[in-house]
């Protein structure tokens, strides 16, 4: 038990180093140039334009990690884990910027008083209310980046809830649209409708036979017409004030009987979890608006704006996403 006690702590201790590897892997592109053959380190040194033994360091300490797999004859060939991050839409691009993150978390008692502004905080400005809205470059860089990462979500959301019966679903805070054309792929004559900030929406992607209506659920009302709405990471992004305003304007705006899909990484609450309370509550916490709300928080929130049927829908990888659903009282 001493044993595994001690390399469990040590393994906390070396998280760090452990995740620089996994952003060298990432930003060398090491995945791409041994995707096809298994190649020694020398070989991966010269088309990377690195010190053949400094290469063999960063392969060997991703080996150890489980990204690389090494050979007898001492070549280099991509583990599972290591195959798998090309094909999970998003991923590298948010491991790239996660130095962001680390850079805010270089003091953690300062940061966690609250001491100065964050780096995270100014990359994501558009949470702010209408920064975003004129950086077009600011808003095309967030909906990139929120597009790359969603398509594990919405296989989560979609898996979790149906939408069979639907008149008409709208996607509240959807960016460029990547939840819808992902329903559109499994409901054909769903209708569909995108509301986000008008400079996101610019850069939306609508799937055929949706429209948009550009506004802000911060100063806006909802428009009315569709019978179900979904908030697809959007709470965390946002204070208790502005997600109960929020919440107020989908009520107001659905129909009786209509139904709210709230679809988000969430925190533990009585059983804290380590993708909801010791990753997504940092961070929303270095964004310094939101917070990674419980499964009962959000149905809290839910009802004291007059829902009802509150439930929870649980997910395949809730450090993907968890769901909770709703209805408006008939």
């Amino acid at each position: 038990m001493a044993k595994k006690d001690g390399q469990a702590l040590f393994d906390l201790v070396s998280g760090f180093v452990y995740s620089q590897i996994l952003k060298a892997f990432v930003e060398l592109d090491l995945p791409e140039l041994l995707k096809k053959e298994p190649l020694p380190a020398w070989r991966l040194a010269a088309r990377t334009r690195m010190d053949p033994r400094r290469m063999e360091v960063l392969c060997q300490g991703a080996t150890a990690i489980g990204l690389l797999k090494r050979s007898r004859s001492g070549e280099y060939r991509l583990a599972r884990l290591g195959a798998a991050l090309p094909g999970v839409p998003g991923l590298s691009e948010m491991i790239r910027h996660h130095d962001v993150l680390y850079r805010d978390l270089e003091d953690p008692i300062a940061f966690l008083k609250g001491e100065g502004e964050t780096e995270l905080a100014r990359f994501w400005p558009y949470v702010f209310g209408q920064a975003g809205t004129n950086d077009p470059d600011l808003a095309a860089r967030y909906s990139r980046l929120m597009t790359e990462s969603q398509g594990l979500v919405a296989e989560e959301t979609l898996r979790a809830v149906k939408f069979d019966g639907v008149h008409r679903l709208m996607d509240v805070g959807g960016g460029t649209g990547a939840f819808l054309r992902a329903v559109r792929a499994e409901y054909p004559t769903l209708r569909l409708r995108l509301f986000d900030l008008p400079a996101v929406l610019e850069e939306a992607d609508l799937p055929d036979g949706a429209d948009s209506h550009g506004g802000s659920f911060q100063t806006d009302a909802l428009p009315k017409g569709a019978d179900t709405i979904s908030l697809v990471r959007v709470l965390y992004d946002h204070a208790d004030a502005t997600v109960k305003q929020l919440l107020r304007n989908v009520y107001d705006a659905l129909p009786p009987g209509g139904r709210i899909v709230i679809s988000e990484p969430m925190a533990g609450g009585d059983t804290p979890t380590r993708a909801g309370d010791a990753y997504f509550a940092f961070y929303t916490m270095a964004m310094q608006t939101g917070c990674a709300r419980s499964v009962v928080q959000i149905s809290e929130l839910l009802d004291l704006t007059g829902f009802a049927d509150v439930e929870h829908r649980p997910t395949y990888r809730d450090f993907v996403t968890s769901v909770v659903v709703a209805r408006k009282p008939a």
